[in-house]
């Protein structure tokens, strides 16, 4: 009777959207930002939570929106801020992504 997707209404899972343009302090190439995000993600999983919720947020972070959303779902993931900045797991352990992790700054310098 009901409609069919109705029932998802009530879920915690938001669509995830890319963060809004963001400027870093000072002009930064592909190769700089690339170093950022390795460093982040090499020492992230060090301040709590678990490594599969960290695994899976990375690989989020580094897909389409579509992608995205599908890997966060199987996690189990629970996204606090749809653009994936703040997250949760199931156990209630916080997981913050900075934006350089998620979408190149508006002052990316490209390298020819």
């Amino acid at each position: 009777m009901g409609c069919a997707g109705s029932r998802e209404k009530g879920t915690e899972s938001k669509k995830i959207r890319k963060p809004k343009a963001w400027k870093h302090s000072e002009p930064i190439t592909r190769e700089q930002l690339t170093q950022m995000r390795e460093e982040f993600w090499d020492t992230a999983p060090h301040y709590g939570g678990r490594k599969e919720i960290w695994d899976a947020l990375r690989a989020a972070a580094e897909a389409d929106s579509t992608l995205a959303q599908v890997i966060v779902d199987s996690a189990g993931v629970i996204i606090q801020n749809p653009d994936l900045t703040i997250c949760y797991d199931e156990r209630g352990a916080k997981y913050e992504l900075p934006k350089y992790v998620l979408s190149e700054p508006t002052n990316m310098v490209h390298e020819n």
